[in-house]
């Protein structure tokens, strides 16, 4: 059977993406520590005392280097020599350096696991927040922000598309969390998030402000009439929170 020519090329399947795990970040300081404990192991207070001459004769040295200077594992290095200097200090005569029964590294697993649990809690809170961010541009592009209700967090998810856009205010996303924060729309029917929300920008807040003045003034106006607004607390902040601090003192008395 004959070969056609060229070769017939088989379709292939994409390889699947595989996120990586996030990998423990590396620490210089934690790595000359664990490289201290091991030499020190099995030593006793005049082996650990010379050890640490040695350390300070090479602490001194590197200071007069300008790239050796901020050495972070050699000066946590010399800070390891120097404890366990003192932990054999005071301890028995003829006490030597174990490091399965010092109590400071037995705590360090507790507080690695710790650090760990914290570093994952933060990388699934920004995978949420870009997501959210994700969906509120989608819904930028359809024109449906306005009808939105916003959710516990969305202050985080604009900040995340204004830090995507390079900086630059996202008025739009800005206009719709004042709209809601000022109706109690969403997640702030609850006081506690409308306290929260002192995580938004001056303009925004002092924006929500006078549109709840506003409305309260003339009930049922329409958002294109209220344009206005937006422009005051973009421009002056400081002057439209002041002017709906003012128009609260128009409200009934009785």
């Amino acid at each position: 059977m004959t070969t056609p020519w060229p070769p017939r090329r088989t379709a292939r399947r994409p390889l699947a993406l595989r996120v990586a795990a996030p990998r423990e970040p590396v620490d210089p300081a934690r790595i000359g520590r664990r490289v201290v404990r091991r030499r020190a192991k099995g030593m006793d207070a005049g082996a650990v005392a010379a050890a640490l001459e040695d350390a300070r004769f090479d602490a001194r040295q590197d200071s007069r280097h300008e790239d050796l200077a901020d050495d972070v594992r050699g000066w946590a290095e010399l800070a390891e020599w120097e404890r366990i200097a003192q932990l054999l200090i005071a301890a028995a005569p003829g006490t030597v350096y174990d490091p399965d029964t010092d109590d400071v590294v037995q705590a360090e697993p507790a507080a690695e696991a710790a650090a760990a649990a914290d570093r994952e809690a933060e990388l699934r809170e920004a995978a949420r927040v870009a997501a959210r961010a994700d969906e509120l541009q989608a819904l930028r592009e359809l024109g449906t922000l306005e009808q939105t209700e916003p959710y516990d967090g969305d202050e985080a998810a604009r900040d995340e598309l204004t830090r995507r856009a390079g900086g630059y205010v996202q008025t739009d996303v800005d206009a719709w969390l004042a709209h809601a924060l000022a109706a109690h729309r969403g997640h702030y029917r609850d006081p506690a998030a409308r306290e929260a929300a002192g995580l938004l920008t001056p303009p925004v807040l002092a924006h929500a402000a006078l549109l709840a003045e506003l409305a309260r003034l003339v009930p049922g106006a329409d958002v294109d009439e209220l344009a206005f607004a937006a422009r005051l607390a973009t421009t002056e902040p400081e002057a439209a929170e002041a002017l709906a601090a003012f128009l609260t003192r128009a409200r009934p008395t009785c």
